[in-house]
């Protein structure tokens, strides 16, 4: 439960993102940024995936 909360904690919310982005002079909507932070994450996850495999492979 206690990591559940702290990777809430770490998790950058879409809101988040829109302020840092928009700081960087892009104009993006809301629902553009969620799209944005779904796909890194599964990109994230799959960079993870392909690494632990590829130490299995040893």
């Amino acid at each position: 439960m206690k990591n559940e909360e702290e990777n809430e904690k770490r998790r950058i919310t879409p809101e988040k993102a829109l302020e840092m982005l928009k700081t960087e002079g892009l104009d993006l909507t809301l629902e553009q940024v969620k799209d944005i932070l779904v796909f890194l994450r599964k990109l994230a996850n799959n960079a993870v995936c392909k690494y632990l495999r590829k130490g299995e492979l040893k």
